[in-house]
């Protein structure tokens, strides 16, 4: 969990990193302990008008399939400099036309236990055909969960933040005038 001044220094980092030229616009840079995860949006492909669903789907695939291979070398370049600046790897992704695609981004393995209730809702999932395993029937848990306590979590980060700055000011914390960790070079 980063603050959000630690995020727009982030963003703002991205912001002056990037290319100009390589999206329209930068639409998210997120953040977690293992991953930066950059969008940006790309120009929508041109079709003729009364085009069908599927030549306008075909199309929208090929511009992203093609903005990543053309821009794969930009990308490479960028994400080395914040992996080493950042010690985190760098995902990228898009959005044109309003789909949203990923691509290459790692998928972190967590470790829990579960008691047997749980177990059985995994395993319910799975006999449903809506996972193929435990680990999708936990992600689509997880999923679920996001997607429905949005503004729960928005407050508890937001709370977690709190929290860290008040920590920040206590006997512990650096002096003020000291380099923060990731404003070396």
């Amino acid at each position: 969990m980063i603050t959000t001044e630690q995020h727009e220094k982030l963003r703002g980092w991205f912001a002056g990193r990037l290319p100009d030229d390589l999206f329209e616009s930068l639409t998210e840079v997120t953040v977690d302990r293992e991953e930066i995860t950059v969008v940006g949006r790309i120009p929508e492909p041109r079709v003729t008008e009364g085009a069908s669903d599927a030549e306008k789907e075909a199309a929208l695939q090929a511009r992203i399939q093609e903005f990543r291979e053309r821009t794969r070398e930009q990308r490479v370049e960028v994400a080395r400099a914040a992996e080493h600046r950042f010690r985190k790897k760098v995902s990228w992704g898009v959005e044109c036309g309003g789909e949203r695609a990923l691509f290459t981004h790692i998928a972190a393995p967590v470790m829990t236990r579960l008691r047997q209730p749980e177990r059985q809702v995994l395993d319910t999932l799975i006999a449903a055909g809506v996972a193929r395993s435990r680990s999708d029937a936990l992600a689509w848990c997880v999923r679920l969960v996001q997607r429905h306590t949005d503004d729960w979590l928005t407050e508890l980060r937001d709370s977690l933040e709190h929290v860290q700055r008040v920590r920040a000011q206590g006997p512990d914390a650096e002096p003020q005038d000291a380099p923060a960790p990731d404003d070396k070079e």
